[in-house]
């Protein structure tokens, strides 16, 4: 291929014409290459029988060899003083990377992901995260800001360094950019059926895709809820054995959770009732309390139990 490495056809036909009394400016102008290219090459690869295509071609092989380093294993995953074989982690990782490239993430963004998650703080900064793993810092800011966008991890400060972390919230973003981006394919479908005109096949198809992607974001939504459901109940919990109405803010710390977890959770007992059973959440003044769902009662029995 013209400006790519010669082939071994290519030094055979330099062999022939070098025989024939062809100039190096000859045989570049037929094979399409740079003059020095080929002056290059036959200054390099001629021994005492000349130039000879097969011996060039082994021999720059060779020599292409010499150059190419091994590459550096990645370094192992810091254990944290736990009991664990190092080949399994890093055999585990390996897997784990493989898995989501094969489900279509890119590999450089799989490695960075799988790195962080093997983690047990779940937490590195660029510098670590390039000598783990053996790539330029370059490398890593690219598949970080990817992930980002993707809502796999998230950038934390701690001073001047930019740390890059994948916690217990991470499958709830991803959810919920998985339905965000869902729902603009129906919008973008939806808006070419239009213009396009449902009369039409285009129009059609944008109208069969909206409608795909409908359903899609009608299941996501459901199965969004279900990621909730453990944290509602766990919020329920909270304010029960509490006695007593709490601010956002005493929630988050007491959990450990952050305040749009809280109020996640605090959605998803408000909106779906059947969740938490006989128990809903009721807030006034800044502050959540747990009270009895008395939907579930008719107001004769709510009348005899008040009496």
């Amino acid at each position: 291929m013209p400006g790519g490495r010669l082939t071994l056809e290519d030094r055979r036909l330099i062999a022939a014409w070098l025989k024939d009394g062809l100039g190096y400016a000859e045989i570049a102008r037929r094979l399409e290459r740079p003059t020095s290219t080929i002056s290059r090459e036959v200054a390099r690869n001629s021994g005492h029988s000349g130039y000879r295509a097969e011996e060039a071609s082994r021999v720059t092989g060779e020599r292409a060899r010499r150059r190419r380093k091994p590459p550096a294993p990645a370094a192992p995953a810091v254990s944290r003083g736990y009991d664990r074989d190092p080949e399994a982690v890093r055999r585990f990782e390996t897997d784990f990377t493989e898995m989501m490239v094969e489900t279509g993430l890119p590999r450089m963004m799989s490695r960075v992901l799988a790195c962080l998650s093997v983690s047990d703080d779940g937490v590195h900064t660029a510098t670590e995260l390039a000598q783990r793993l053996q790539v330029s810092p370059a490398s890593i800011s690219n598949a970080v800001g990817y992930l980002e966008t993707q809502a796999m991890l998230k950038r934390e400060r701690d001073g001047r360094r930019e740390r890059y972390v994948v916690d217990e919230e991470m499958p709830q973003r991803v959810w919920a950019e998985s339905v965000r981006a869902n729902q603009e394919w129906v919008k973008i479908a939806r808006r070419g059926t239009e213009v396009l005109g449902t009369s039409t096949p285009a129009g059609a198809r944008m109208d069969d895709l909206a409608r795909f992607h409908a359903r899609i974001n009608e299941v996501m939504l459901d199965d969004r809820v279900a990621v909730f459901v453990a944290d509602a109940v766990t919020v329920l919990a909270a304010l029960l054995h509490a006695g007593r109405p709490l601010a956002l803010e005493s929630l988050s710390i007491a959990l450990g959770w952050s305040s749009d977890r809280v109020l996640e959770a605090v959605r998803v007992a408000v909106e779906h009732p059947h969740v938490a059973g006989p128990v809903t959440v009721v807030s006034g003044g800044g502050e959540y309390r747990a009270v009895p769902l008395v939907e579930r009662l008719t107001a004769a029995q709510v009348a005899a139990l008040d009496s």
